[in-house]
């Protein structure tokens, strides 16, 4: 392998350990709930989810779910819910 390309996978896992380098600014996924799967996106500073919850509270499980899952990656209007650990 050359030393050019080693150096640059030492790079991406250096890079993957420090996620406050990255901030989505839009992304799509399928997210596969409990009772079927939805379409949960962040674009144009809001969360949007194909889920009938959402469509009355504008969130839900899984737009609250992503949140945890991203963390500091996402940009701080998208970080719309308090967790705390209590069940």
């Amino acid at each position: 392998m050359q030393s050019s390309l080693i150096g640059k996978i030492e790079k991406a896992k250096r890079y993957a350990q420090e996620t406050e380098r990255v901030t989505f600014s839009e992304f799509s996924v399928e997210f596969q709930g409990e009772h079927d799967n939805y379409i949960t996106s962040y674009k144009d500073g809001k969360w949007h989810c194909s889920c009938h919850f959402f469509s009355s509270w504008g969130l839900c499980s899984h737009t609250m779910a992503l949140e945890r899952i991203l963390g500091n990656m996402l940009p701080t209007e998208a970080q719309t819910t308090q967790f705390n650990d209590t069940p």
